[in-house]
């Protein structure tokens, strides 16, 4: 079965003076505020849609990295993800970087390093970012 997110935002401005709000359908989190600022110079407030990415890419990674080292029979009693997303103004989107450390009984280092560069490869966000279809379903003027 498909699972289908949703995300909205709302953006009143410019790209240079205006200011968004994202929800998501989920109600997982409160709604966050987005702005060009933010997004080109940092902030400890505001977030961006590079963070937004970060975090999908952390939880994604995780889940593939713990499915990955159960169905290996060595599941995780601990797995710890950070991922950095990094955005160049007037480029885009240059790297995710993943940073991982996790208690596994029953593998070595070099078994879990095999295993983190799998999932590395193989989580769904991670084959989102090498490139995917997009598709404008609708483009409504209000």
């Amino acid at each position: 079965m498909a699972v289908t997110s949703k995300a909205h935002t709302i953006w009143h401005g410019d790209l240079a003076n205006g200011a968004g709000r994202t929800t998501v359908a989920s109600g997982a989190f409160e709604v966050v505020d987005v702005d060009w600022k933010a997004r080109s110079q940092g902030s400890a407030t505001t977030t961006t849609p590079e963070e937004l990415l970060a975090a999908a890419h952390a939880s994604c990674y995780a889940m593939a990295l713990s499915n990955a080292l159960g169905e290996n029979g060595t599941a995780p009693t601990r797995v710890s993800v950070d991922v950095a997303v990094t955005f160049v103004p007037g480029v885009g989107i240059t790297t995710s970087e993943i940073s991982v450390e996790a208690e596994v009984p029953g593998l070595d280092a070099a078994q879990f390093t095999a295993f983190a560069a799998d999932a590395k490869d193989n989580c769904p966000v991670s084959k989102a970012l090498t490139g995917v279809t997009v598709t404008l379903v609708r483009a409504n003027l209000a």
